[in-house]
């Protein structure tokens, strides 16, 4: 867990392994919920291959991001154990499953967060305790965050960029080895990147030669031009229905390398493509996915992956999605 200004990666002290996702899933078990991994008869006739959907639509504040906060909190509280007030950044799910998790160990959260974010994860925020601050958009949210964490001296725990957050976010793959160790093909939603980074440590202990595909939305494609630079660059961020995906990450992004080292493609998703997969998850699954969380789905319907006879895990990262969008992608 990141508690001053420079972290462990940093140091060279915590390259990440397959224990500390072990570790991380003893540590949220309890507050982080199993998910079910089920099987997708319409996604394995599409792609020729056999498809798993990982529902983390159903996970404990509607996405993956409890695991990561629980286990970072968690982290904190140990090792600083007066900690009274955590700040983050958020575009509205590691929002939700901070105020959560910092209520369970009787910490006051502050979330700073874009007004375009959804109402329904703002309102689940509230619910929850936190303290909401307004930023016109995700970059800004990110800069007054750490700005207010120096200030302050309150702990900033990123939405990605951290060792105990990427553990925490890895644990989704653990679970879906545990029941398909077959698997040896997983398709994730790609944003900051801690789900595909701890994704991508799991994998790679358990399932070496298993094909990792990050898929980000083609209105932000940080990672696609990041990776041909050698570096985090900067790119023009359009509105998207993945606003979970939508914003430039950190310049000393912790997530940047192990997504180089680990992945083997990042994918541009197009927004038409995420809309039919939204679509066509609430009609032919009945299972309803935020933009985010239907990329990884809209690069299957993309048809530009080649995955014919192989074993394919896709995580379906979150649900919370206002109404009125539902509606528009339904029509």
């Amino acid at each position: 867990m990141r508690v001053g200004p420079v972290s462990l990666f940093e140091l060279g002290q915590t390259p990440l392994t397959l224990t500390d996702i072990q570790s991380a899933a003893d540590r949220i078990r309890g507050v982080a919920w199993r998910t079910p991994l089920v099987p997708s008869a319409w996604l394995s006739d599409v792609t020729g291959a056999t498809v798993w959907l990982k529902l983390e639509t159903v996970q404990a504040t509607g996405s993956f991001k409890i695991r990561g906060a629980v286990n970072a909190i968690a982290a904190l509280k140990a090792a600083r154990p007066g900690v009274t007030t955590v700040i983050t950044a958020s575009a509205g799910n590691h929002g939700q499953a901070l105020a959560l998790a910092a209520s369970r160990f009787g910490i006051r959260a502050r979330v700073h967060l874009p007004v375009t974010a959804p109402e329904t994860k703002r309102q689940a925020m509230a619910r929850l305790g936190a303290e909401i601050v307004d930023a016109p958009n995700y970059d800004a949210v990110e800069a007054r965050a750490r700005d207010e964490a120096r200030r302050t001296g309150d702990v900033y725990v990123p939405p990605y960029n951290d060792p105990d957050v990427i553990a925490g976010a890895g644990t989704v793959a653990l679970e879906m080895l545990d029941e398909r160790p077959e698997l040896d093909a997983f398709i994730v939603p790609l944003g900051g990147g801690g789900l595909l980074a701890g994704t991508a440590i799991v994998a790679r202990a358990r399932a070496p030669r298993a094909l990792i595909v990050g898929t980000e939305a083609d209105a932000s494609p940080v990672f696609t031009f990041s990776l041909a630079a050698g570096k985090p660059v900067t790119v023009d961020v359009r509105d998207t229905l993945a606003d979970g995906l939508a914003g430039n990450m950190d310049p000393d992004s912790e997530t940047f390398a192990i997504v180089r080292d680990l992945v083997d493609r990042v994918v541009r998703v197009p927004e038409e493509s995420i809309a039919h997969a939204m679509r066509d998850l609430v009609l032919l699954e009945r299972l309803v996915t935020e933009g985010a969380g239907a990329a990884p789905v809209g690069a299957l319907l993309t048809g530009n992956l080649d995955l014919r006879g192989r074993h394919v895990g896709v995580i379906l990262s979150g649900r919370n999605v206002d109404a009125h969008v539902i509606r528009r992608v339904l029509s």
